[in-house]
């Protein structure tokens, strides 16, 4: 059985006065959002305990030489004063490896009466997902998988956090902008963000929270990756993707690690250019260009954005951009790393925050390099 996160609630709300016969025997969280695999676990042993589990034994899995033998001991033997218990079984590597996947399997084969096991994982990569002894614990039990909770959901994310204790932002378009600053100041930081919502809890009371009382009780505790940035300016978010930047120079990230990601997209650009001028449709086009995932959805949304020839041009001045990075000197382009950076993403954001090249009179801009 898969459950969604957002599920995770009401099937444990219907479990509520069945005792253990209204949960699964085996959940199995998978994700690297720490709040929500936090909160997530935290709701499962709630519901344990409230099933009747008063023992809970835990087990973290490090190492290829891990003992499962007391893991498989532990289903089986009881303590003299708990009717049931919870095992926890914690694998951060997401790996338990040849003999951990077989005990696994082992383990689920036939759950033990009185027990409730939850196991907890990193993301899973494909190959782990439909790997035997994951689809074995999705069999006796349910699997719930943990999503980052991305920026165009975060608003709705912190507005339903707020309605939780009491509060709510105004109506209409200032309410829309309050969450927007709110979600800009702790993006990528989903547990500083819940911080910043109960501070809110604690400094107003219950109600109707003004712009001003937003802006002045939230810090900005945002944190970026570099894949994020190459989204954003891929997006046509000027404004985000210039925060981002600013913010990976501040948190110390190299700025040839940033080049390295921006230019592969705009290499990748060329050749589904390329691809196409050839013939081929799109979504091969984007496989021969080595593009899969959510990667895959942003270029294609922005190829059509871009001229065959102003990709190419973009990739050279991503080429010379990378000297730059690495303390060559062009007497057109700035010194400092960062500043070639900047004028390399809005060299690129110049095409994708504005429709495809058809209009007229749509300024021009001269690609050094």
């Amino acid at each position: 059985m898969q459950l969604r996160a957002e599920q995770l609630a009401a099937h444990l709300a219907s479990a509520t006065g069945r005792g253990l016969a209204g949960l699964k025997p085996v959940y199995a969280l998978h994700g690297d959002e720490p709040l929500q695999l936090q909160e997530a676990a935290d709701a499962i042993r709630a519901a344990a305990r409230a099933a009747g589990c008063e023992e809970r034994e835990v087990f973290h899995v490090a190492g290829a030489h891990f003992d499962w033998s007391g893991v498989l001991g532990s289903a089986q033997s009881m303590s003299l004063f708990a009717q049931a218990k919870l095992v926890e079984i914690r694998i951060p590597s997401g790996k338990p490896g040849k003999e951990g996947s077989e005990a696994l399997q082992r383990y689920v084969e036939s759950p033990a009466e009185g027990v409730v096991t939850l196991v907890m994982l990193p993301a899973l990569d494909g190959t782990a997902l439909k790997s035997g002894w994951f689809s074995a614990l999705g069999s006796a039990g349910a699997t719930v998988r943990i999503d980052p909770v991305e920026r165009p959901a975060l608003p709705a994310w912190i507005a339903r956090r707020l309605a939780a204790q009491g509060q709510r932002v105004r109506e209409g378009e200032e309410g829309q902008h309050t969450l927007a600053f709110f979600a800009d100041r702790v993006e990528g930081n989903l547990l500083a963000a819940h911080q910043e919502v109960s501070k809110l809890g604690l400094l107003y009371p219950s109600g109707e929270l003004s712009a001003g009382q937003v802006e002045a009780a939230v810090l900005d505790v945002a944190r970026y990756d570099v894949r994020q940035l190459c989204e954003a300016v891929l997006g046509g978010q000027v404004g985000r993707a210039l925060r981002m930047l600013e913010g990976l120079q501040a948190e110390g990230e190299s700025a040839v690690s940033v080049h390295w990601q921006l230019a592969d997209d705009l290499r990748a650009v060329l050749r589904v250019h390329e691809a196409l001028a050839e013939g081929q449709p799109m979504p091969m086009a984007l496989s021969a260009a080595r593009v899969w995932g959510a990667r895959q959805r942003s270029l294609e949304r922005a190829v059509p954005l871009f001229t065959a020839r102003a990709a190419a041009r973009l990739v050279s001045a991503a080429a010379v951009c990378d000297g730059v990075a690495k303390g060559l000197r062009r007497p057109d382009w700035p010194e400092d790393p960062w500043a070639a950076l900047r004028r390399l993403v809005l060299m690129t954001m110049h095409f994708t925050s504005a429709p495809p090249p058809t209009r007229a009179g749509r300024p021009s801009l001269v690609l050094s390099g």
